[in-house]
């Protein structure tokens, strides 16, 4: 799997944990964390984005169960792999070593500028 199919689905995984529910953060923050772990063990050093795409593609995703069920063993809002899985994938993806941030601006018609 290649870095730009891959990060769309990371990025959702921070959308929907950024919109959980307050009392499920925690969990979801612990088992988020968890596979962060878990990524730096598997990818070690330096890494690309490439390659941490490459992991997704190759492994998938169903490892992370098992550690966002140990994290929180009594939350199971916290194993909603999408969510979890996604967002420790966008997480650690800004420590790759090429990761670049990247303007989102959008370009406007004149006058329709924002104030």
């Amino acid at each position: 799997m290649r870095f730009d199919e891959a990060i769309g689905l990371w990025r959702e995984g921070e959308r929907r944990l950024a919109r959980s529910e307050p009392a499920d953060r925690p969990a979801l923050e612990r088992a988020t964390g968890a596979i962060v772990d878990e990524l730096r063990r598997r990818l070690g050093g330096r890494f690309t984005l490439q390659e941490l795409a490459s992991l997704y593609g190759e492994a998938g995703t169903e490892w992370c169960f098992d550690l966002a069920a140990r994290a929180a063993p009594g939350s199971p809002s916290a194993w909603d792999v999408p969510t979890v899985a996604g967002a420790a994938f966008a997480r650690y993806a800004r420590e790759a070593s090429d990761y670049r941030v990247i303007d989102r601006a959008v370009a406007r018609p004149p006058g329709m500028e924002p104030e």
